[in-house]
């Protein structure tokens, strides 16, 4: 009989009577038990509930003495059981190459030549679209290996090479939502197929453009590096390709993914592709994780989990990308979205800290990261390439995959619909367990039903009181300027917001095991409560399954494993109470569980943590973080809850606890925590934005009404210019930029819409910026429609990228222009966007807008603008800007360019 099944009165009598009469008169006392005890009350335990501890009317013995758990014993076993695991789990990401290739071997991937193809397209330098150093000298870098990769070839492969200069437009709904126009940008093609050609291919994409003042090695020449290499492998193979390989190097994904919209949409080959693999990139090195893939189309996972030799993936990652909470977005989309096309998305996610900056240099990534990565995508293109299941991918389109790595040692995958099945056959155990006690006769079950609802009870209020705990202490700590203290120092975040969590879940248990729980059994209690666990999880998989999610596999693992581990341990349990043996048994049933809770967590916190040091002014980081940190604390405490009422006091737990958060709190406090850090070997740096510009405002009737210069500028993280200000004093709050109420987006030149993530500026009076390439831009054309709307034809000139704004009057509305679809689309906040950028020799921008008027304005009926942003070249740079970027200290990225903004009222 489980011990849930028996009477509460009986157990609380039993304990007491043994401890008094010995063993003979337990038998008694249960009877008498059985017969005198009143009804069960509520959760405030009356009736049944006395508040004399078991014990203490017979010479004041303890209660659970002699059986329960030793304090420093089991608060020292967690510790070190949850350090061995992540330990494991360490090991386990440091190992980026299980079998190390034979180098240079004929048939295998050379991390060796592949570095030698990074270093050279790095030492190029940043690489802008329609920078000469992007489409020229890269470009030619590229061509030039092609065609020595093309002479070594083996006679079984044809290699055709094609260089593709598109001009298009198209919608999206990334940040908010914005219009993307691109002409004459470069993509590198390449086909590599048999002798008698093909008719279906597999895509391998990359992009060799960088962000402006960054050498992009991670982002993402590795990955064009790789891809050469891999060209140069499957070219010189013996071994004949079923269907081509076409190798795309696309020279404007940093645009917004406007390189493969080009490539997807125009490209004669493009027709060919039933499958793609996108190379990405969101840190620097380590492993590569494939974050998503499909739609549907689970035969995609099947041949990555088949192929790959050092796989790391996990569905988990596609749902928590696929939900935008990452902002952040691939190639993999335009695929998806615009070619219908199947794909497998992969990127490096260690060390985000310096993605996007000066210090992504190829030094910085191992070449053990670059032969990994070579060897999977190798291995999972030559299994394509040859697969019959590429000539006819439409037929395997049916649901979605489980997937998920097992410390990067194999992939476990199976459909959605068999998770499905696995999932609710779990729930089902939980229900037969669980049913088995609370469904007994009444006289047998009322107080077990009764305790474990308290408990249930007790747990959610556990749960979010240590919530509010640490969201309360991230506020205080946002408000007194301190945020962020933790980004150079993680193991700060968890010796203030993680012990501040489990001290108050320790702290709440405690107090209901003193005053509530007061003369149940030690035994009772941690059954009770590993019940309450077993349930909330049990509900967690429940909601994620019946919202078809298919990371709810997490869910199905923290309910079957512990349940199997409680059904094996319940009678030494039973018999011997929470002894040495059932503490080791105990544990290693919980092994997978929660090594595979840690190794989640490792990838949550190492893709978070730098993104929350670049995710703009307006969301609190350490709210973000300690919600996270409470989050993983309630996890990783459920199935340990159950030894607060086994141990024997918690007393110093508490204290150890408080005491290292109380430290933590008062050194944050104290600013004694620097968030960034110059260290060459592992810079965390702040990042600033710095654009030196010239604003011109015009009125309906064309004259100058405001014009002003100065050096607008952006800190990407919460902080603002709070730790600028020492260092720089001129730029305080006394020249926070003020807000234009009439122009769209504040009448700033945003270079992208994140004019809502972040509202901080600052606006530094500067003389007047004088491009050698002057920006133009001009009414063509102004026509009244015959449906009573004006149409507006506009020209503009201007450097590689400029940015477009509308916003429409009281009375107006765009009802629909050239660009896109033709259907407008607004960004946050109702006004529109539009992203241009031409390559080298683009003609002049020509497009129009038509304005549906209701009602005639006098102050017009729409206000547009157009910024110029110079990012290469001459004329990004100016003495201001260089003397002002001078005084930054080592410790932040100041990227910087020149631009010009120009207003007009139609």
């Amino acid at each position: 009989m489980e011990w849930g099944s028996e009477s509460g009165a009986v157990r609380r009598y039993r304990i007491g009577g043994e401890r008094r009469d010995g063993p003979a008169a337990a038998p008694q006392l249960e009877r008498e038990a059985l017969a005198q005890e009143p009804p069960a009350d509520a959760c405030g335990g009356g009736g049944a509930r006395t508040r004399k501890r078991s014990g203490e009317g017979s010479g004041g013995a303890s209660r659970g003495a002699g059986t329960g758990l030793s304090e420093a014993r089991a608060a020292l076993g967690l510790a070190l059981y949850l350090l061995a695991l992540r330990a494991l789990v360490q090991l386990s990401l440091q190992q980026l190459v299980v079998r190390r290739a034979a180098v240079g071997h004929r048939g295998e991937f050379d991390a060796r030549q592949a570095r030698d193809y990074l270093e050279h397209i790095t030492s190029i330098g940043p690489r802008t679209t329609g920078s000469p150093e992007n489409e020229i000298l890269t470009v030619r870098y590229l061509l030039e290996q092609i065609k020595l990769i093309e002479v070594q070839s083996n006679s079984l492969h044809r290699i055709s090479v094609d260089v593709q200069r598109p001009t298009g437009s198209f919608s999206i709904d990334f940040l908010g939502g914005f219009t993307s126009y691109y002409d004459n940008i470069t993509n590198v093609v390449v086909k590599l197929e048999p002798r008698d050609g093909a008719q279906h291919a597999v895509l391998a994409n990359c992009h060799f453009d960088s962000v402006a003042n960054s050498p992009g090695a991670s982002d993402d020449a590795v990955s064009c590096s790789v891809m050469l290499e891999v060209l140069r492998v499957l070219s010189t193979s013996s071994e004949a390709l079923h269907h081509a390989v076409i190798f795309l190097f696309n020279g404007a994904e940093e645009n917004v993914l406007q390189a493969s919209h080009g490539f997807i949409t125009q490209h004669p080959w493009a027709s060919l592709i039933r499958a793609f693999i996108n190379l990405e990139a969101a840190g620097v090195g380590g492993k590569e994780l494939v974050f998503q893939t499909g739609p549907e189309n689970p035969w995609l996972v099947q041949a990555y989990v088949s192929a790959a030799k050092h796989p790391f993936a996990s569905v988990v990652a596609q749902e928590v990308f696929q939900s935008g909470i990452i902002p952040s977005d691939t190639d993999f989309r335009i695929y998806r979205d615009f070619g219908n096309i199947p794909g497998i998305d992969l990127a490096f996610i260690e060390n985000g800290y310096i993605y996007h900056t000066k210090y992504d240099t190829a030094d910085r990534i191992l070449t053990d990261s670059i032969q990994r990565a070579g060897d999977n995508i190798l291995a999972v293109l030559k299994y394509l390439a040859t697969s019959d299941m590429l000539a006819s991918s439409s037929k395997y389109q049916h649901g979605n995959m489980v997937f998920f790595d097992v410390l990067g040692l194999f992939v476990i995958a199976y459909p959605s619909r068999v998770g499905l099945i696995i999932n609710y056959m779990v729930v089902m155990a939980v229900v037969l367990y669980l049913g088995k006690k609370l469904l007994q006769p009444q006289n047998k079950t009322a107080t077990y039903t009764k305790d474990f609802f308290c408990g249930l009870g007790i747990t959610l209020i556990s749960w979010f009181t240590s919530l509010v705990t640490v969201l309360i202490i991230a506020v205080f700590v946002s408000l007194i300027g301190q945020s962020l203290s933790w980004y150079n120092h993680f193991y700060v975040s968890v010796c203030l917001y993680g012990t501040a969590a489990v001290a108050k879940i320790i702290f709440i248990h405690t107090l209901a095991k003193r005053f509530h729980y007061v003369n149940a059994s030690d035994q009772y209690l941690g059954e009770v409560f590993f019940d309450v666990s077993l349930f909330v999880h049990c509900g967690f998989l429940t909601a994620l399954t019946y919202q078809g999610l298919c990371s709810a596999f997490i869910s199905a693992v923290w309910v079957a494993f512990p349940l199997l581990t409680k059904l094996c341990v319940h009678k030494d349990f039973k018999r011997h109470g929470a002894g040495g043996k059932f503490i080791a048994f105990y544990l290693l049933g919980m092994f997978i569980p929660y090594l595979y809770a840690l190794y989640l967590i490792w990838a949550v916190f190492e893709m978070f943590t730098p993104i929350l040091g670049r995710s703009g002014s307006e969301i609190p980081p350490d709210v973000v973080l300690a919600s996270i940190l409470a989050g993983c604390t309630m996890i990783l405490s459920s199935y340990f809850i159950n030894f607060i009422y086994l141990a024997k006091s918690t007393k110093r737990t508490m204290l150890t606890l408080t005491l290292v958060c109380a430290t933590a709190f008062l050194l944050v406090c104290s600013g004694t925590f620097f968030p960034y850090s110059s260290n060459p070997a592992s810079p965390k740096p702040k990042r600033v934005f710095l654009q030196h510009m010239t604003r011109t405002f015009h009125d309906l009737d064309g004259n100058v009404v405001k014009r002003d210069s100065g050096i607008w500028i952006n800190g990407f993280d919460y902080t603002g210019m709070s730790h600028i200000t020492p260092h720089i004093p001129e730029i305080n709050d006394t020249i926070r930029a003020h807000c234009e109420e009439n122009a769209p987006l504040c009448g700033f030149p945003w270079y992208l819409p994140v004019h809502f993530l972040i509202r901080k500026n600052w606006y530094l009076p500067a003389p007047e910026v004088s491009p050698k390439e002057p920006a133009h831009f001009r009414l063509v054309s102004k026509e009244q429609t015959p449906w009573d709307s004006v149409k507006l034809t506009f020209e503009a000139t201007g450097p590689s990228h400029m940015s477009f704004y509308v916003r429409t009057h009281k009375g107006s509305t765009l009802s629909q222009w050239s660009l896109g679809n033709g259907t407008p689309v607004t960004s946050k906040g109702g006004d529109y966007f539009v992203f241009y950028s031409h390559g080298l020799q683009a003609s002049a921008w020509q497009f129009w807008i038509e304005v549906q008027v209701s009602e005639e304005q006098p102050e017009g009926a729409v206000t547009v603008a157009i910024a110029a942003h110079y990012l290469s070249g001459e004329d990004k740079r100016s003495s201001q800007l260089d003397a002002l970027k001078e005084k930054f200290p080592d410790w932040t990225f100041p990227s910087a360019w020149v631009c010009t903004y120009h207003l007009f009222v139609f």
